[in-house]
């Protein structure tokens, strides 16, 4: 990965910044790359996040972050962020769960029907 410094740039999301950093990385056979750190920290990017990707008259391709579709929830996001992090961070805090506590939770739901198409009902949401 290369990193050029040119003129300078102001993003409405970010503090000024002394320069506009350009980064590099590769496609793979599969047409896949890594967004390189720099544009992660930029964007605010975290891991299963969206890129929006506007492509400009003069072939020029300007990459955002994607605004959360209407039926995402960000605080749910946000939380699963935060549990993915704090498990990479300390995977010692992992633990399976034994047999007995796993036969008690199903027996326990085995009665509960669930239709995941269902609306909720008003005092559900």
């Amino acid at each position: 990965m290369h990193y050029y410094p040119v003129q300078p740039y102001r993003h409405a999301q970010m503090p000024a910044m002394a320069a506009k950093l350009e980064a590099e990385s590769t496609l793979t056979d599969r047409y896949q790359t890594t967004v390189p750190e720099t544009v992660r920290r930029a964007l605010k990017l975290g891991k299963r996040d969206k890129i929006h990707y506007t492509i400009r008259p003069g072939g020029e391709v300007v990459l955002t972050r994607a605004a959360p579709a209407d039926g995402d929830d960000p605080v749910l996001g946000q939380f699963l962020g935060f549990l993915a992090a704090d498990l990479a961070r300390n995977p010692q805090r992992l633990q399976t769960i034994d047999a007995g506590l796993a036969r008690r939770l199903r027996s326990l739901a085995a009665e509960v029907e669930v239709d995941l198409d269902a609306a909720l009902s008003a005092d559900d949401e």
